[in-house]
């Protein structure tokens, strides 16, 4: 069965790889799948037909046959259990690699998307330049033990797997705000992860998809 999965018509970071459809792609190329890409665009986001597939009017969504799915992390585990390479064979491991999924999404990722909406939704309010250096401090707080915990290894543990591909998503996030850069391990983590070829597919693919341009371009 073909696999469809939904994208920003023009997402709002130019093709930088930062909204969560990247992911997905990167999961579906580690998994070597093809698929398709159906562009929605802001207002189709929340239209009927969007919202019949994503109740809360977001991307990316997953169709393959009659199964519907949306949430990148729900759509990564769903391809990683059903196709090699993205979750160990041991139990125990794999248990683990869900586990660092869990942990990027609920953990790591809220106080980075925190610092984006307090930037670009609450700049304007009057409380923002107070509220802006404790959301990055919380973000310092979790990349701090994150980076601890991973030490020196090269992935968090063991071999690649689909908690690395989440957590190298989720890091990728707060790279323009500089936040990463003071993290040395975590930043050759990312690097690390933008370095697997699956990783080039899917943002030249994703590229090519925002600006139009072929990804051999």
């Amino acid at each position: 069965m073909s696999i469809t999965i939904t994208a920003f018509e023009r997402s709002p970071d130019g093709g930088m790889g930062l909204a969560r459809d990247t992911r997905v792609r990167w999961a579906l190329e580690e998994a070597g799948l093809p698929y398709a890409v159906r562009p929605v665009s802001f207002s189709a986001m929340k239209a009927p037909a969007h919202l019949a597939i994503h109740p809360f009017g977001q991307i990316p969504t997953y169709e393959e046959g009659e199964l519907v799915l949306f949430e990148s992390g729900a759509i990564i585990f769903h391809i990683a259990a059903h196709h090699p390479g993205l979750l160990p064979e041991d139990s125990n491991a794999r248990a683990r690699a869900v586990m660092w999924m869990f942990a990027a999404l609920n953990t790591v990722e809220p106080p980075i998307l925190e610092l984006a909406t307090a930037k670009f939704q609450e700049g304007g309010k009057s409380w923002s330049r107070e509220r802006l250096p404790l959301v990055a401090e919380r973000i310092r707080q979790r990349l701090g033990q994150l980076s601890a915990r991973l030490g020196d290894a090269e992935w968090l543990d063991g071999q690649f797997s689909a908690g690395d591909l989440t957590m190298v998503s989720v890091l990728l996030r707060s790279r323009p705000s500089g936040i990463l850069d003071e993290f040395p391990r975590l930043a050759a983590y990312v690097a690390r992860g933008e370095a697997r070829p699956a990783y080039q597919r899917a943002f030249a693919d994703q590229q090519a998809f925002n600006t139009g341009r072929s990804p051999a371009a």
